[in-house]
């Protein structure tokens, strides 16, 4: 299984993972993009990494 992480320094909170991606990603209090759980059946995690701006998001 993929391991997803994202780097709080760098998030900038545009919400893009969020949207593409509600079920692993919540952007929280802090204003910054959290990861929820591990597992998402209906997208691919690597893809929507790839579409974060500031590349704070890994996918290993």
């Amino acid at each position: 299984m993929a391991k997803v992480t994202v780097d709080v320094s760098t998030c900038v909170g545009c919400g893009l993972c969020e949207q593409s991606c509600p079920e692993v990603f919540e952007i929280q209090g802090d204003g910054i993009a959290h990861v929820k759980t591990q597992v998402c059946t209906q997208h691919n995690l690597a893809e929507v990494a790839e579409q974060c701006p500031v590349n704070a998001i890994k996918v290993s």
